[in-house]
């Protein structure tokens, strides 16, 4: 994991993992330096990461006022609980769902839990943080952060994209992948993480994305991309066309036989 600035106020603590058949996926978590500063997601819960050290290495865990999941897969709360014992006065910004499915593994505790839904905001000492529904997720629970101090989108899963080398997860903005690379990855990502977008009405669909139209992001924060701090209408029109992109069919028990047959030893 490393970590780094993608604007004054923004750290990206940025990790990834590697899938067969598609490439490599950023998995980011992200402080925002405010007067009561607030993390965004608590990266990978693998052995070999220890998120709490790399935190620590942008900012002291106890001042950490504002845990929030923007939802409660493993690859957003890896680090929730040894952050929550080093950081005694933070507390978990999540929904009513996101609590009942933590509920089945690891409970929360209750007073350490600030419900907020969509549309909601919390007050960040110098800023508002306002919840806001992605039109991409996968998990009922979702809710990605608008800071309306600074513009910045926090957008969970959605714009996500795997990319085909780890230099390209690792970079530090999304201008390192060429544009064509990009949209077809941000499609591919679309129809593996939320294949629902292609049962959907696309009328319906379109109207999702109003909020973030009239928000006029300044920079997309995925936690499978790279910063996007350029203009954020490309991704848009990418995503529009996600209803009626070529459906993703995974690997099935052949596939499995045949590519571990090609992992043993000759």
């Amino acid at each position: 994991m490393h970590s780094y600035r993608t604007r004054p106020d923004v750290s990206v603590l940025n990790d990834y993992l590697e899938i067969p058949g598609l490439g490599f996926l950023a998995v980011n978590a992200f402080v925002i330096h405010a007067t009561q500063p607030v993390v965004i997601d608590t990266g990978l819960g693998l052995p070999d990461r220890d998120f709490l050290a790399s935190l620590a290495e942008v900012i002291d865990p106890a001042d950490i006022r504002w845990i929030w999941l923007t939802h409660p897969d493993r690859d957003h709360t890896g680090g929730l609980f040894a952050l929550l014992d080093a950081a005694p006065r933070a507390r978990v910004v999540t929904t009513f769902a996101g609590v009942g499915i933590m509920s089945a593994e690891h409970p929360l505790p209750m007073n350490r839990v600030y419900l907020l839904n969509p549309g909601q905001s919390l007050d960040a000492g110098d800023r508002r943080l306002t919840g806001f529904r992605p039109p991409l997720f996968d998990n009922p629970a979702t809710v990605g952060v608008l800071d309306t101090s600074t513009g910045a989108c926090f957008s969970s899963d959605c714009f996500g994209a795997p990319l085909p080398t780890a230099g390209l997860v690792t970079a530090e903005d999304a201008t390192a992948v060429t544009p064509s690379e990009l949209r077809a990855a941000q499609l591919l990502w679309a129809t593996v993480d939320s294949p629902w977008v292609q049962t959907v009405d696309s009328a319906k669909y379109a109207a999702s994305f109003g909020q973030l139209r009239t928000f006029g992001p300044s920079a997309i924060l995925s936690t499978h991309l790279p910063p996007v701090t350029s203009d954020s209408a490309t991704l848009f029109a990418t995503l529009l066309d996600a209803p009626h992109a070529d459906p993703f069919i995974g690997p099935d028990q052949a596939a499995l036989e045949a590519m571990l047959r090609a992992f043993q030893p000759a």
